[in-house]
């Protein structure tokens, strides 16, 4: 078997047994997904074990755009002074819980940094932006190097630059 990282196909995944027990991001793989890649707001990749089918984890890739005001200041004043900067935004990120202790949250995470540093030559977003369920989630993403945003604890960035140092 083969772990494989690609875009969700409705019909192929199976996604009907994904839980990682978080009702919200079950119900979004299960239900919605979908409907954000038909609508264009959103890009889900699924985590399958090849030739197997069961999503084994997902995240979801869009556009975003970050108030300047909400970032560190001594990152925000390299910046143009424009009311807001675009961003990429990782909106979802969950694996089953069947899964867990595996290493695959931190496969995904890098995979999302490395699609979202390669865009970003051709799309301009200034970081990857996370809004974290909760506290356990933001642990996780402080581990990688991302910063809370100034007004709100679960909201946390990574800038290019550093994704591209990381590379």
């Amino acid at each position: 078997m083969v772990l494989k990282i690609e875009a969700l196909r409705s019909g192929h995944h199976v996604r009907s047994q994904f839980s990682c027990g978080k009702a919200s991001l079950d119900h979004y793989i299960q239900r919605q997904a979908s409907q954000d890649l038909k609508r264009r707001v959103a890009t889900v990749l699924v985590l399958i074990d090849e030739p197997d089918l069961n999503i084994l984890a997902y995240y979801t890739l869009s556009s975003y755009t970050v108030n300047i005001t909400s970032l560190d200041d001594n990152f925000a004043k390299r910046l143009p002074h424009y009311p807001s900067v675009p961003a990429t935004l990782l909106g979802r990120l969950a694996v089953d819980a069947q899964q867990k202790r595996k290493g695959f949250g931190e496969i995904m995470l890098i995979d999302t940094l490395k699609k979202s540093l390669e865009v970003s030559t051709q799309v301009a977003s200034l970081a990857v932006i996370v809004e974290a369920l909760d506290e356990e989630a933001v642990s996780f993403y402080l581990n990688y190097g991302f910063q809370k945003f100034k007004d709100n604890n679960l909201n946390l960035y990574l800038p290019m630059a550093s994704i591209q140092q990381l590379s």
